[in-house]
């Protein structure tokens, strides 16, 4: 097996990568944790090809990165790169979306995943994105998920991403979308 760093310091994301590289022939490991890497990045793809390439010169080994957050169509695609950043708890973060969003009828965005790999040496070998479209909910539905979960609603499933069970979530979100998108890429590294 190949060692494959997950540039994350966050051991459930690690735990959802080997989920969708469970049949795959690399061993993933979390980045250590005294390398923190600044998301100086402009866009999903620059932050996830940042991330990977920095984790794989530092670490000399094989590097994975996402980078993903939710756009909002009614405020011109907030809080975008800045998702995870735009409150001190999940629970602020959501506050803040449906303050800024009101009562608008206006309430379609999209959650997008960028997926970067980046060989030992730092050059980035494979990226994917996904994308899911869906509308943001006036309150929280769901109990399921982190972040923006339960107030991003799938029309066609008619649940919340907190609503879905794990299988579910899997299928249809955008990072489900961006490793579906990375997997045939992979196994031709393999």
């Amino acid at each position: 097996m190949t060692i494959l760093i997950v540039a994350t310091s966050n051991p459930g994301k690690l735990q959802e990568m080997q989920t969708y590289l469970k049949d795959s022939n690399w061993e993933l490991q979390l980045k250590p944790s005294e390398l923190e890497i600044e998301e100086t990045g402009d866009t999903f793809t620059a932050n996830a090809c940042l991330k990977a390439s920095e984790v794989a010169k530092a670490t000399g080994e094989w590097a994975i990165a996402d980078d993903s957050g939710l756009q909002v169509d009614a405020l011109q695609g907030a809080p975008g790169i800045y998702s995870a950043r735009y409150g001190k708890t999940d629970k602020d973060r959501i506050e803040r979306l449906l303050r800024e969003l009101g009562n608008g009828s206006n309430r379609e965005g999209q959650f997008v995943c960028v997926i970067a790999m980046a060989r030992p040496n730092g050059e980035i070998a494979l990226q994917a994105e996904g994308i899911c479209r869906g509308t943001i909910e006036h309150t929280p539905r769901g109990t399921s998920g982190f972040g923006y979960d339960p107030i991003f609603y799938l029309p066609e499933q008619q649940l919340t991403f907190a609503e879905m069970t794990p299988e579910m979530k899997q299928r249809y979100s955008h990072r489900g979308k961006a490793f579906a998108s990375l997997l045939p890429q992979l196994s031709k590294l393999t």
